[in-house]
């Protein structure tokens, strides 16, 4: 792929077993970029944004044979299981419902993931932590335990996680389902602050009025299509 294109799909059907969600999907994404996936419930974004990740697999023999899905030099189609752990460590993953260890402090769920990642140096692991928590506003939460925590807390807790290892794209999936308006409002904001940095962020919400006050790219699931030429 071209330098600056880290994604890109050519004529993909995306399936869950033998049924088809998105017939045909074809788009890229440059570098840089913020891009909404907007659709109804069910229509199918959540499950384009899992297959990123290979979370929902692409198998050769449900796609036609000049069908491509590639992520920085990945190959998504047939992927093994080795190197989708391989891919997830690049991508910064920020879940709807948190997916916080809830034994332990905040602190030690950053910690959890470095050391899963394959960072060993105590200095470095705390020096990172102090900056991904500065970046999200919550240089002085770390020791909180996530209960302790507002919803809005969290998610910026999930998204510092999410930039532990300097992801290229962050994949946040409905980021503010479970916030209010306000909170939400300030979720958009820290992750298109995190875009001016240089990091490629897509965003799967049914909310348009994001669109609006936090301009993107627009890719739309509908009736089984994807279109991707709309901007805002």
């Amino acid at each position: 792929m071209e330098n600056n294109t880290l994604i890109r799909y050519e004529h993909v059907d995306i399936c869950l077993d033998d049924y088809i969600v998105l017939k045909d999907v074809s788009f890229e994404v440059q570098k840089g970029e913020f891009v909404y996936l907007i659709g109804k419930v069910g229509s199918g974004k959540s499950t384009l944004l899992k297959t990123l990740y290979a979370e929902v697999p692409l198998r050769r023999k449900d796609l036609l044979p000049e069908a491509e899905a590639r992520i920085f030099d990945y190959d998504l189609i047939g992927m093994k299981a080795r190197k989708a752990l391989a891919l997830r460590r690049e991508l910064g993953i920020v879940f709807q419902d948190f997916k916080l260890l809830t034994d332990r402090t905040i602190e030690d769920n950053l910690k959890f993931v470095l050391k899963a990642t394959g960072w060993k140096d105590k200095l470095e692991i705390a020096q990172r932590i102090e900056e991904v928590l500065t970046q999200v506003g919550m240089q002085n939460k770390g020791y909180k335990m996530p209960h302790e925590l507002s919803g809005g807390e969290q998610q910026r807790m999930v998204i510092a996680r999410a930039l532990l290892n300097h992801p290229a794209v962050i994949l946040a999936d409905e980021p503010t389902g479970n916030l209010d308006v306000e909170t939400s409002q300030a979720i958009v904001q820290l992750l298109h602050d995190i875009r001016q940095g240089g990091t490629t962020v897509i965003m799967t919400t049914h909310n348009l009025s994001f669109l609006e006050s936090f301009p993107g790219r627009v890719m739309k699931c509908e009736n089984g299509n994807l279109t991707c030429n709309e901007t805002k």
